[in-house]
């Protein structure tokens, strides 16, 4: 089970988070075409090592907060604020 510290309440268990997707993936703009709409939706890395994700304190202040989570260790190294910038080590 992980752990993530949240900013506002501590650490806590992951039963508490809802895993809110990739955190460096760009929406296309309104005049986008469809083919870029398409590789928004369905196209993903599925990279294996650090990864910056979104996450929501559903079980407690309902935050969003980016997380820097290692994908095969699941290590957490860093959170943060939605609107504070988390770096991939090695990006």
């Amino acid at each position: 089970m992980l752990r993530i510290p949240c900013p506002h309440c501590g650490a806590r268990d992951e039963v508490e988070f809802i895993y809110r997707g990739d955190a460096t993936v760009t929406r296309p703009g309104p005049d986008g075409d469809v083919g870029a709409f398409h590789d928004y939706l369905y196209l993903r890395r599925n990279p294996r090592g650090w990864q910056v994700e979104w996450w929501q304190h559903n079980g407690g202040c309902r935050t969003f907060l980016k997380v820097l989570r290692h994908t095969v260790t699941h290590e957490v190294r860093a959170v943060a604020t939605a609107t504070e910038t988390l770096e991939v080590p090695g990006a």
